[in-house]
């Protein structure tokens, strides 16, 4: 566990192939089911600070209390996710952190000498950043906000997950709608 951040919550994979990912992880690894969105809603999207329109596909499913994300670009934005693979790197692409006090733990990590690279929002109380700095070649820290649908989103895909037997391996996204 990090002592400043608590557990690392999800790890993320850039993919080239994004359906050959979750059968990968399905069929191989047996981590599932799978919750799909073709097109993330990104809100106030960000990257060194300038304005853009991204075009992700995301999967998501646990393996126990770690969350799997699977990331496919479909255009071609300046992210850290293209970044990732004009470099010609494979693999990990980021560990994340998730936080219900946000604002406290930016400034921390800003204060511990982290700069913001990448943002955006995902739902209402869903903003995350991705750090500039890079744990080893490629592989950088997202910090996410989960206190609302977001979070709530988390922990349906977290229960699916729970004795899951292998049926309906793919599945659309939970609501990113406040309720």
């Amino acid at each position: 566990m990090s002592r400043f951040l608590g557990q690392i919550r999800q790890l993320g994979y850039v993919v080239p192939d994004i359906e050959a990912a979750m059968a990968h992880w399905s069929d191989v690894m047996g981590v599932g089911p799978w919750f799909y969105n073709p097109k993330v809603p990104i809100e106030g999207y960000q990257y060194d600070g300038q304005s853009h329109v991204p075009h992700n596909s995301v999967a998501l499913a646990n393996s126990g209390f770690v969350q799997v994300e699977l990331i496919q670009t479909r255009n071609d934005v300046p992210s850290m996710y293209r970044d990732f693979q004009q470099a010609g790197h494979t693999g990990l692409q980021h560990v994340a952190y998730w936080t219900q006090d946000f604002d406290a733990d930016l400034a921390m990590m800003e204060a511990r000498g982290f700069t913001v690279k990448m943002g955006g929002t995902v739902g209402a109380n869903g903003r995350f950043v991705y750090f500039a700095e890079e744990m080893h070649p490629g592989t950088v820290i997202e910090l996410s906000e989960v206190v609302g649908p977001k979070g709530r989103m988390f922990d349906t895909i977290r229960a699916a997950s729970e004795g899951w037997d292998g049926a309906d391996p793919v599945r659309p996204f939970p609501s990113l709608v406040e309720a």
